[in-house]
């Protein structure tokens, strides 16, 4: 069993950075791909970034390229998410998820999701 849970969320001027960590308290995730997505109120679920199982690939979508970085650690079980010059259309709940296999960049792909940190981006 993959248990997710999301850390890092909170309150941060337009321009501002955040750092979100996701980490398993189950099974190690060396052997899943990892992808980030939020949801905005009102919004469907969206696809943020992703990351191979080694860490050697990585994909964003184009809302936050350039902007957004996606890592992981293995020796410590966790996956990060950087988030910088940061803009109030980035207001969402983020959600870590984990699917075994090539990493996808659509919602439904993925087997293990966490329950969301909150990041709210103000002017």
């Amino acid at each position: 069993q993959v248990q997710l849970v999301e850390s890092g969320g909170g309150l941060v001027q337009a321009g501002g950075s955040l750092s979100l960590s996701c980490a398993s308290s189950g099974r190690t995730i060396s052997n899943f791909a990892m992808g980030w997505f939020r949801q905005a109120p009102g919004k469907e679920r969206e696809f943020v970034a992703a990351i191979t199982r080694s860490g050697s690939v990585n994909d964003y979508a184009n809302s936050v390229k350039a902007r957004f970085t996606i890592s992981r650690d293995s020796a410590k079980n966790t996956v990060s998410l950087q988030m910088n010059s940061l803009k109030p259309e980035d207001t969402a709940v983020y959600y870590c998820a984990a699917r075994p296999g090539d990493y996808l960049m659509t919602t439904g792909a993925y087997n293990y999701w966490g329950k969301g940190t909150l990041v709210t981006v103000s002017l």
